[in-house]
């Protein structure tokens, strides 16, 4: 039986003699498997695994060559599962894609039928794209967090403010009635952060240099940590009395230098945030509630919509700290 074999572009990154360099391919698909779908993918979208994917990280990417983007958009034009039907439109974001599964950085995936799941109804395909795996994220973070503290308790913090997991962080949590303090080292981008939902902007060295004590003056009745390290130390260390914090992050540093005083003196509940393995029934929750009460106006969100062609000049401002908002990546090359 003759396998039916699709061929399309793809940023793929390879290693040549221990060095990773990327480039647009003409690579392939062949035929599905049982419960696998392919999409043809409209859009993809930049994170720091997928940075990490392009410079070779062997902690995100095992075997290369590889096609990086762990988050894809777009439409099933075959599928071998029940679930799905050609013509529908999927998301498809975490689990393996972009790994070691190649990913949305092509214009085709093929994945099995249980990572994907509906575009929700009242959602375009470059919406949800904007929302990605930071949304998700953010979404994640925020739900764990209000089962928690109401806006009563008091203020809630996020790092990496300017990030897309602090950004849609800030954006939903104001909309849910929190007082919001952003944090960023980025002077410049403190009105970005005010449209967002920030009511007050706490700059990135002031955090990083209080005192160094086992437990500072209360502070925030919750966080949203993107980062990690001392900042997140300084955040724990923060936080009221029952007060809790959700850890997504490692940019900073994975190290955290504390004691247990925070967590059994005040009460504190440190909450860590796995949004690549995170269940499809509870994603399918998040992604309805962009779709309705946390609808994004997707004009006060930053984010730049390029062609593959473009990315790895983007990738690179994202390893040197430079991006700003999300980066989208447009599969059908019909930019603006």
């Amino acid at each position: 039986m003759k396998k039916n074999i699709i061929n399309f572009k793809a940023f793929r990154v390879e290693e040549i003699k221990g060095d990773f360099k990327s480039s647009i391919k003409k690579v392939s698909i062949s035929s599905i498997e049982p419960n696998e779908i392919i999409v043809k993918v409209h859009y993809s979208s930049l994170n720091y695994k997928d940075a990490l994917s392009s410079i070779g990280n062997k902690g995100v990417t095992k075997k290369y060559p590889h096609t990086p983007g762990i988050d894809a958009v777009g439409i099933i034009v075959q599928s071998k599962t029940e679930s799905f039907k050609v013509g529908d439109k999927v998301i498809v974001t975490g689990f393996d894609l972009g790994m070691n599964t190649n990913g949305g950085f092509g214009q085709y995936i093929k994945v099995p039928g249980e990572w994907a799941l509906r575009l929700p109804i009242n959602m375009t395909m470059k919406e949800s794209v904007v929302i990605g795996t930071a949304g998700l994220t953010a979404g994640i973070c925020v739900s764990k967090l209000t089962k928690l503290i109401t806006p009563k308790d008091g203020k809630v913090v996020v790092s990496g403010a300017t990030g897309g997991v602090g950004s849609l962080a800030i954006y939903i949590l104001n909309k849910l009635g929190y007082t919001v303090v952003a944090i960023t080292g980025k002077v410049s981008e403190t009105e970005y952060l005010k449209k967002l939902g920030a009511s007050e902007i706490l700059m990135r060295n002031e955090i990083e240099n209080y005192k160094n004590k086992p437990l500072l003056k209360s502070k925030f009745a919750g966080a949203i940590d993107t980062l990690g390290g001392v900042i997140l130390q300084n955040i724990i260390k923060s936080t009221s009395h029952y007060g809790a914090i959700t850890c997504c992050g490692n940019v900073a540093s994975p190290n955290l230098e504390l004691t247990v005083f925070p967590f059994i003196l005040k009460g504190v509940s440190l909450i860590g945030i796995d949004s690549q393995n995170y269940p499809i029934k509870y994603r399918i929750e998040i992604w309805n509630k962009f779709a309705e009460e946390w609808k994004i106006d997707h004009e006060l969100i930053a984010y730049s919509e390029i062609n593959l062609d473009q990315l790895q000049d983007k990738i690179s401002l994202l390893l040197s700290g430079k991006s700003k908002g999300r980066t989208i990546v447009n599969l059908d090359n019909k930019l603006p």
